[in-house]
């Protein structure tokens, strides 16, 4: 596949530079295995409670960045200790044995944990979870955990699901717990602090700052929360304090979509200008500009390489390899892509416009596998079981060479809006306008996506995200936050 280079295009103008409760999930796996990947790494009393927001920027703020580095790995290390430590007691309980430390198996716990964080962030673990997710009952529907009062435009989960981040048309940034649901706004500045941090003055006929917030993003380590919206602005807020820091300028138009990359403060943004931003939040820096899309970009999403996905409504959907500058380009079979996640670093998941739900693969242009109107209306109200055929009502499946009769009624067909993946794992869901969100298997050997379940729902799916563990899927449907915890096999 020929690689094209990230430069402008031809006519293209170039951006200006600016400097859960207690839910035992998927028996199958066992005890000790499933603690050692549930396990949190605890930080003990937040740093607002103990009001020492900012001593620590101040402690560390003359270190070298091989200091950082080396301290950061340090506590690091003492965290996947006490996780080690925590792991050997409940041992020893459930032996019944008053045994003393263990160093050997103290190290060898540690060496696990360390692979499979290893595993997981290299994209090379599958954990195949999808054939473990039982059939919902009725009394497994969706509960709302919060009400906003305009449309809910984007949610975002933190890394340990605990968590949970939403937006709306009217400017209205909610951080929620999971678990409670109990929320708290986001309190946004005045159009002065917003010059101070950063923010360019409103163009056009505006004569304030527009609040409307289309997408979020929360980095790795729970820091930042990233918000875009019609302002043109990158808007950065601190999570522990709730509180706006900086605001990036240079869109020419809304922005649209944002993304973290796993394990880094470097932040992606795309826009209806047509070009993705890069920007690195703890320097407080813009980085680079990305050109290729022909038309608005709608999705953007990233793993931990520095490999970036994007859809847009020129009809295609593009792999960035940033230190390389450079692209692979792949189109559309159908109409527009709305949405777009990885799988792995080699695999993604896409949702179109006209109800269909493409896998695609690094190795080919066209996708390898398609399910035609994914979100069937003669479905909407039911579940989907895996038959043995694998036929949707009303739908199609086959892989990206094959021509099939789509001649369906149009009412059959649903905008996919969201579509989702848990992390490292087979199991995907989709989020459309027919009100259901809808649970897929994702088979690496054969190269298809089989339905297992409909989780149905009153509304208009505007967002959807995985929770890491798998455990949940949290959706943004109308004007309500949703979540669906899944029980285990």
């Amino acid at each position: 596949m020929k690689k094209k280079s990230s430069a402008p295009p031809k006519g293209a103008k170039k951006g200006k530079n600016f400097p859960l409760s207690k839910d035992p999930f998927f028996s199958s796996e066992s005890r000790k295995r499933r603690k050692i990947v549930d396990d949190e790494i605890e930080s003990g009393e937040s740093d607002e409670d103990n009001g020492l927001v900012g001593v620590e920027d101040e402690e560390f703020e003359e270190e070298t960045v091989d200091e950082k580095r080396k301290r950061v790995a340090v506590e690091y290390l003492e965290k996947i200790r006490e996780i080690a430590n925590r792991e050997k007691e409940r041992g020893d309980e459930e032996k019944d044995e008053d045994a003393s430390d263990d160093e050997g198996e103290k190290d060898l716990l540690v060496a696990q944990i360390l692979q499979q964080e290893q595993l997981e962030d290299s994209g090379r673990l599958r954990r195949e979870i999808a054939s473990r997710v039982q059939k919902p009952v009725a009394k497994d529907e969706f509960q709302f955990l919060i009400k906003h009062r305009q449309s809910v435009t984007a949610v975002a989960l933190s890394e340990d699901d605990l968590k949970g981040f939403s937006s709306s048309k009217d400017g209205t940034i909610l951080h929620w717990d999971v678990e409670s649901g109990k929320g708290e706004k986001y309190q946004w500045p005045s159009d002065e602090v917003l010059r101070l941090h950063g923010a360019k003055d409103p163009q056009g006929r505006a004569t304030k700052h527009s609040k409307v917030t289309l997408s979020l993003a929360v980095s790795s380590d729970g820091r930042y929360l990233a918000s875009g919206g019609l302002d043109r602005h990158v808007h950065i807020w601190d999570t522990r304090t709730r509180e706006h820091i900086q605001a990036f300028p240079g869109h020419r138009g809304p922005v649209s979509c944002l993304t973290f990359r796993q394990g880094t403060s470097e932040l992606f943004s795309g826009s209806y200008d047509r070009t993705v931003k890069i920007w690195n939040v703890d320097d407080r820096a813009y980085i680079n500009t990305l050109f290729g899309h022909q038309s608005e970009v709608l999705a953007i999403d990233c793993l931990r390489k520095e490999r970036l996905l994007t859809v847009g409504r020129d009809r295609s959907m593009q792999l960035w390899k940033v230190p390389e500058e450079s692209r692979l380009v792949f189109r559309a079979p159908a109409s527009s892509l709305e949405s777009c996640c990885f799988i792995s670093n080699d695999e993604f998941l896409s949702g179109s416009d006209d109800g269909s739900i493409e896998l695609w693969t690094v190795l080919k242009k066209k996708p390898v596998f398609i399910v035609r109107n994914a979100h069937s209306s003669s479905s909407s109200s039911t579940n989907l079981e895996l038959k043995e055929n694998g036929v949707i009502p009303n739908g199609c499946m086959g892989n990206g060479d094959t021509n099939h009769n789509t001649s369906h009624n149009l009412s059959a067909y649903s905008w996919i809006s969201s579509v989702s993946v848990c992390r490292n794992s087979d199991l995907a869901a989709s989020g459309a306008g027919n009100g259901s969100v809808r649970l897929w298997a994702l088979t690496s050997d054969k190269k298809d996506v089989r339905p297992l379940y409909d989780l149905p729902l009153v509304g208009f799916v505007n967002s959807l995200t995985f929770a890491n563990s798998g455990r949940f899927v949290v959706a943004g449907v109308g004007q309500v936050i949703a979540t669906n915890f899944f029980r285990n096999v």
